[in-house]
Parts: C-alpha cells; structure tokens; sequence
C-alpha cells in the first residue's frame, strides 16, 4: 500500500487522520478539486493535523496484480461517474462537473479513476491487512473513509481497535448485506470481508437471520460519524449504516451535511465547489470527540 503524508509545523491535534478514498478514486481525491483548488488534505493540515494518505491495494499508486484481486474490473466509466457524482436530484447544485461528456470538470474527475477490482472480499481483507500495518507505525489515529473505502474503516477498526480512536464514514458503501452483482456482495454486513462478531459466526448468513443476536466488540465505545450529503443519494440509505452500528453495541451518528450548513452536496463532497465549507461540520466532529 502506497502511502504519504504531510504534517504542518506544529502538530497542535492530539491524533493523525489517515485518509482512505473510494471506490476507482486514489489518494489525489484528497488532494485537490477538480476546480484547481487545494484538497481537504491540505484543509486537514491547515487545522493542525497530520495527515497520511493511502493508495488502497489496487488503486493508485498501489499494485494490483491478477493472481491477487483478480483480473481488472470495468473501468470506472463517465456514466458511472454521472450517476454517483451528478445525480439530477433537485437541489444538488455544488457539483463541479455538471457539464456531462465532455465538461473540463468531469474530464478533470475521470483521469483519476482506475478500474474497481472484481474480488470485492479480497480487495477488502487487502484494505484491512494494510490499514492495520499503518496504525502499528502511526499510532492511535482517525479514520476518514469515503465510499467503497468505508468498509476498510470498520475493518481496520476490527483489526486495531485500541489504535482506532474515531471512524468518519463519508457516505460508507451500504447498505448493510447488499449486493452489487453476483458475488460482489456485502455479506458480513459492513463488508464483503470477514468481520469478527460475537458470539462467533461460523457463516455469514446467520447475521441476516437474526442481526439483533451478534455484536462487534470493536465498535463498542469507538465514536462514529457517517456523513451525508444533502442531496446525495445515499441519504437513502445511510440511516441503514447507523442503525446497524449501533445495534451492534457501537456508538454512531449520522450527520447530514444540510443540517449543518452547507447545502447542494451529492456523493463526493471533497470535490465540489462548496468544499471548504463542507469540510467545517467534519472538522468540529473530530475535534469534539477527539
């Protein structure tokens, strides 16, 4: 897993993020907007953090070889970018990229998509292992997680629960047990890869049976914001995510980025023109509980 970081000149947060992008994205979805203007990474420095981000295993800068994920998935195409990011729901008015086929906004998006690995379980423990191997050297520290990365969140979370101090899950991908396509499939719940439960599950299928009978351990007492965007669609569905939490035993929110200010956002906040003010709520979260 590749990774860099960056600090200011005087450390002033008691713990570092580490940044975790989506699904076809890398770490430059961190780094920058499509408008030319700095990235939350820059936006999270600035506040006095230290900052790692990662290429997630098969993305980016991290290699993505056949016999360990699978042969390439499709590529991460300009309808699908359309349908996640640019959605024609009414409201959503921050997208940097409404011009369609074609827009500089959207062009400036789709180079920095790769393809999305076919084994979605793999892809995931991959996430985990590595994630993991990073908080060993870091430390305690905040996940800040987006999309098809969220998983990896609640699966480091799993791994490292005493070095995890806080999860925010920017629109994690959800809902809990869906499937995206034959065997791609959230069959623990949070994650296509194998979370540790109690009392033991010999089988996945059994979380579905009789979700109330299981906890995570890991997530007990572990501070969890999920964001939404105000016009995403994934405000559908991310009530889902904290409700399944916190049945678990953990302690989540959901945090609707129009409820605190800043309005119009879709799927990838990060990116839109209203970034720098969708970024405040996430900031004041993290300094309130860590």
């Amino acid at each position: 897993m590749f990774v860099e970081w960056e600090a200011p000149e005087e450390i002033t947060r008691p713990y570092p993020l580490i940044l975790v992008h989506g699904g076809g994205g890398q770490l430059t979805d961190w780094r920058g907007t499509p408008d030319g203007r700095p990235g939350w990474a820059d936006l999270f420095v600035d506040a006095g953090y230290l900052v790692y981000l990662v290429d997630r295993p098969a993305h980016g800068r991290s290699w993505a070889h056949p016999d360990v994920v699978g042969a390439p998935g499709d590529q991460f195409s300009y309808e699908m970018a359309i349908g996640l990011f640019d959605t024609p729901i009414p409201g959503h008015d921050q997208s940097a990229w409404g011009g369609g086929i074609g827009d500089p906004g959207l062009d400036q998006l789709i180079a920095g998509m790769g393809f999305l690995p076919q084994d979605l379980a793999e892809s995931q423990r991959l996430d985990q292992d590595r994630i993991a191997r990073l908080l060993d050297r870091t430390g305690p520290a905040v996940l800040v997680t987006h999309s098809a990365g969220g998983p990896a969140g609640w699966l480091a979370a799993d791994a490292r629960p005493d070095l995890v101090k806080a999860h925010v899950a920017i629109e994690p991908m959800g809902p809990p047990f869906f499937e995206f396509g034959p065997g791609v499939r959230l069959d623990w719940g949070l994650a296509a890869a194998p979370l540790q439960y109690s009392p033991t599950v010999e089988h996945p299928s059994a979380l579905e049976e009789d979700p109330s009978a299981y906890s995570l351990p890991s997530l007990q007492g572990l501070p969890v914001v999920v964001v939404v965007g105000e016009t995403s669609p994934f405000t559908e569905w991310e009530e889902q995510v904290v409700n399944y939490v916190n049945a678990a035993g953990g302690s989540a929110e959901l945090l609707n980025l129009g409820d605190e200010g800043p309005r119009g956002n879709g799927h990838a906040m990060m990116l839109e023109r209203n970034s720098d003010e969708a970024i405040v709520p996430i900031l004041d979260w993290i300094a309130r509980v860590s």
